[in-house]
């Protein structure tokens, strides 16, 4: 059985890899969470943000998005001293702007997914590539969900990290051609 190469022999990357990873995604909660996930994981590596992944779940009350949005500085004090996380000051404010805007666009656009699959014509865009390096970091799309997510007040979204959360979410097809989940998530388009 072929598989990407990314998840190495860590169990918990190849379960993500095999069960997670580019399924097409529309639970709000859920892309919540990779939102918050993601912007943690700037300027470090997908393996730490999923090693520590239930560190993360039971620090951010489930990523009950309404409970972050009412964090204050005595949760973040209480974050910043949560050894199982990353203790970054600027990602944890972030986490919280992020949950109030979020809540913004759930409230103008009825869902956070009706939102954030606009950027990719509300299906996955199906890329066909042979080798890890001809992978992209970013895309117009996810260019443009930078834009966006940026003028609706939210932080560290910048186009590469957007585009590693449309990787997440299924808004984009990068299993490479040869891996058994490319025609799995290509034919799995709602979750």
């Amino acid at each position: 059985m072929n598989r990407c190469s990314w998840p190495a022999n860590n169990n918990l990357m190849i379960t993500y890899h095999d069960k997670e990873w580019g399924v097409p995604l529309h639970d709000d909660h859920r892309l919540f969470e990779f939102l918050v996930l993601d912007a943690f994981q700037a300027g470090l590596n997908w393996q730490t943000i999923i090693n520590k992944r239930e560190f993360f779940r039971e620090a951010f009350d489930g990523f009950d998005v309404e409970k972050i949005a009412r964090y204050d500085a005595a949760k973040v004090t209480e974050l910043l001293q949560n050894a199982g996380i990353i203790r970054n000051k600027l990602k944890i404010s972030a986490a919280i702007t992020n949950a109030q805007a979020f809540i913004r666009i759930q409230q103008a656009h009825g869902s956070f997914d009706n939102f954030i699959w606009q950027f990719t014509g509300g299906k996955t865009i199906m890329n066909r590539w042979e080798q890890l390096k001809d992978i992209p970091v970013r895309s117009a799309e996810s260019d443009a969900m930078s834009k966006a997510l940026i003028q609706a007040g939210f932080k560290f979204v910048g186009s590469t990290i957007c585009y590693a959360f449309m990787q997440a979410a299924g808004m984009v097809n990068d299993h490479l051609i040869d891996c058994f989940r490319y025609h799995e998530c290509a034919g799995n388009q709602s979750s």
